[in-house]
This record gives C-alpha cells, sequence and structure tokens, in this order.
C-alpha cells in the first residue's frame, strides 16, 4: 500500500494556515510523513524570556506540534487532540535554527503515544518531549484548514 501523500500535504497547509503559525510563529516548517513529523523555526528575540533564551512555551509547541502531526498522519479522517504532554527542557537556546522530530511510539483504535525530541543548530539535543493524543469529532475538512 502507498503512502497517503496527500494526506500529508493537507496536514500541513492546515498547519501553516492556523493563525498561530503565521501571525506568531511566521516561517515556521513542517514536513509530515508517515508516523513521522519534522518542523524548523529560526529563533528570534520575540521567544526570549528575561535571561535571552527561548521560552519554555517555544520548546512545548514545538514539542507537541511534532508528535501531535506524526500521530495525525495516521488518522486520515479526523483531528486528533493532546490529552497530555510531558515536556524536558535541556539545554537553552539563543540563537539557530531549532528542528523538532515527532515519531509515533504506539497506536491503538483510540489512543495514540507520541514522542519528540528538539535540536539545536548544532544538532545538540536541547529538549524531548511525549504525549498522549486522542481521535476527536472534529472532521480533517476544509473548514479548519485541511485542504
Amino acid at each position: 500500500m502507498s503512502e497517503p501523500t496527500n494526506h500529508y500535504r493537507k496536514l500541513e497547509r492546515m498547519y501553516l494556515s492556523a493563525p498561530v503559525n503565521n501571525e506568531l510563529y511566521g516561517g515556521i516548517t513542517i514536513a509530515v510523513s508517515n508516523e513521522k513529523a519534522e518542523l524548523t523555526l529560526n529563533v528570534e528575540p520575540k521567544f526570549f524570556h528575561a535571561a535571552n533564551a527561548i521560552h519554555g512555551s517555544v520548546y512545548f509547541k514545538l514539542l507537541d506540534d511534532a508528535a501531535f502531526f506524526a500521530v495525525n498522519s495516521l488518522v486520515q479522517d479526523v483531528f486528533v487532540y493532546t490529552v497530555s504532554f510531558n515536556v524536558q527542557l535541556l539545554r537553552p537556546v539563543a540563537k539557530g535554527i531549532i528542528r523538532s522530530m515527532g515519531e509515533v511510539k504506539f497506536k491503538s483504535n483510540n489512543l495514540f503515544i507520541g514522542d519528540s525530541a528538539l535540536y539545536d543548530e548544532n544538532n545538540k539535543l536541547v529538549g524531548r518531549g511525549s504525549g498522549n493524543f486522542m481521535r476527536s469529532k472534529i472532521a480533517l475538512s476544509s473548514e479548519i484548514g485541511y485542504l
């Protein structure tokens, strides 16, 4: 069976069309494939906390989004949602491009577990995440940017 590449491209367009991604995180990229997702973001001072490194909320966003889209790569009819997500902040980052890699670790009819890792521009691990995801009742449709 061939991979549903059309589904992956629609997920990518949906992600990039979300206001949070095109207004607050402009320049973010996403690539979805079977049970995997990769995001990149250029580090900017607008993401910094008072100590001039990116705030933990940016780590969370990239880690959750990578794991989420790895899971949604498997679900072609509805939007999945994050039930819980654990983040480990390992190193501060103040420059360059950060990259988050997500992958599916467990799947059943309704429950999925996705893990993700965040790397700095030197490919050093700076954060880790793991989450539980479930199928929602929200159809993947043009109304939510799934085009």
